[in-house]
């Protein structure tokens, strides 16, 4: 089974599309009451998708995984939903006018082929929306208290700011505005991080089987010994220690837009 279907099985029970991250992908999209082709490259099961669709935007989503596509088509028939990858991207050159990824980068098999194939399909003064999360803003997570390999290997596959600056320059593509996010208790879309403000949360399996560094990443045994840390460190009141120790103004994830030139 592929990578990407082993976190599509119960997907949906965890990640939803949070309304404060829509409505800021909604603002830097920028396409409202236009007629406009966005393209959501990473859709997944078009969560994020789906919730721009309906506030106005016309979408095209691609993603690698058809068992997180049958979970998209059912959702919204109305969108076109096809199976491709970054470097991948079956459509014309300059057809769409917006592009959104979102947390799916470290995904990719070739960051510099991805952007390039991403600005081909990009008509020109369009906009690309990222979402992602830097590896300096990952290992400042507390959550690499307790599963230091796990956060460590994550950091391994994700690209730093600087190979993405470095890939968007290659590909014509150029920053125009930067937002960094933290991380709110009343985030609805479970990622790595949503535990942020609540430790109880990695202690559901359904939670952790959403997350691909727990999903792909993660080694059991390391798993249950961070548990058990943390459960240890949430009953005696330290976790409160760690998780100030953690604080920074880095941002937990951030958020990067930038066109065509």
């Amino acid at each position: 089974m592929d990578r990407y279907d082993r976190i599509g099985i119960g997907y949906d029970t965890t990640r939803k599309a949070d309304d404060y991250l829509a409505q800021r992908m909604f603002h830097f999209l920028d396409a409202a009451n236009q007629e406009m082709l966005c393209l959501d490259v990473g859709c997944g099961t078009g969560n994020y998708t789906t919730v721009l669709h309906e506030m106005g935007l016309e979408f095209i989503g691609i993603d690698p995984s058809e068992e997180m596509l049958v979970k998209a088509r059912e959702k919204t028939p109305s969108i076109r939903w096809e199976r491709g990858s970054a470097e991948n991207i079956a459509l014309t050159a300059e057809s769409v006018d917006r592009v959104l990824i979102s947390l799916s980068i470290h995904h990719w098999e070739r960051l510099n082929d991805g952007f390039s194939e991403v600005s081909r399909v990009l008509k020109k003064n369009g906009k690309l929306v990222l979402f992602t999360t830097l590896p300096n803003q990952t290992r400042a997570y507390w959550l690499h208290h307790y599963f230091p390999k796990m956060i460590e290997d994550s950091i391994k596959i994700l690209p730093a700011l600087d190979e993405i600056e470095s890939a968007f320059e290659q590909a014509g593509l150029t920053i125009i505005e930067r937002e960094p996010y933290f991380v709110q208790p009343d985030l609805q879309d479970w990622f790595l991080y949503s535990g942020k403000h609540n430790p109880e949360m990695y202690f559901r399996e359904e939670v952790r089987k959403g997350i691909s560094s727990f999903a792909l990443l993660a080694n059991q045994p390391e798993v249950e010994k961070g548990l058990e840390h943390m459960r240890n460190d949430i009953d005696s009141g330290n976790i409160e220690q760690v998780m100030k120790a953690h604080e920074n103004d880095l941002g937990d994830y951030l958020f990067l837009v930038a066109e065509k030139s």
